[in-house]
């Protein structure tokens, strides 16, 4: 099965994280499985994985919006909300989260993700929207769909907007 080409760096320590400009950023971001192991487009993945987004605005702090699971990278979007956890803390909660849940479930071989994820502070309502049609058409572009609105591993848990 192809999949869109998307890079992910892995660097021997931890990039460093700048100061947000606003108190509630926007963010996009990209995780990649571990290896790059297609195991993300499918039915249990989607719902380990939404459950756990789901779960992050009460007892992380942090509202994810839009994504798209390709086979091997999922991007989505998310803000914190307020008092929560670091950006830092909340990417280790929803992978440790469904690591072990993908592990079991799925009977996935660890480990699931590969330990960074690439982040970006989105600065306006215009990015947003041209982040988001450039995500959707992913599948397209990999050859997995027609058009994007037949991928269906893609969706919104919360309405976020800049």
């Amino acid at each position: 099965m192809p999949t869109a080409a998307v890079s992910c760096v892995v660097y021997p320590m931890p990039l460093p994280q700048l100061m947000p400009f606003a108190p509630h950023p926007l963010y996009f971001f990209t995780a990649c499985t571990a290896r790059r192991k297609s195991l993300l487009a499918c039915a249990a993945a989607q719902e380990t994985l939404t459950a756990v987004w789901a779960r992050s605005l009460h007892h992380d702090g942090w509202a994810v919006g839009r994504y798209v699971l390709m086979p091997d990278h999922v991007h989505f979007f998310a803000r914190p909300t307020g008092e929560g956890k670091s950006l830092t803390q909340w990417h280790q909660t929803w992978k440790s989260l469904t690591a072990r849940k993908l592990t079991v479930g799925l009977t996935c071989p660890t480990p699931i993700w590969q330990p960074e994820t690439f982040d970006h502070i989105l600065r306006s309502a215009e990015s947003y929207t041209e982040k988001w049609h450039y995500v959707r058409q992913n599948p397209v572009r990999a050859g997995l769909v027609p058009t994007a609105d037949d991928w269906p591993w893609q969706g919104e848990i919360e309405a976020l907007e800049i």
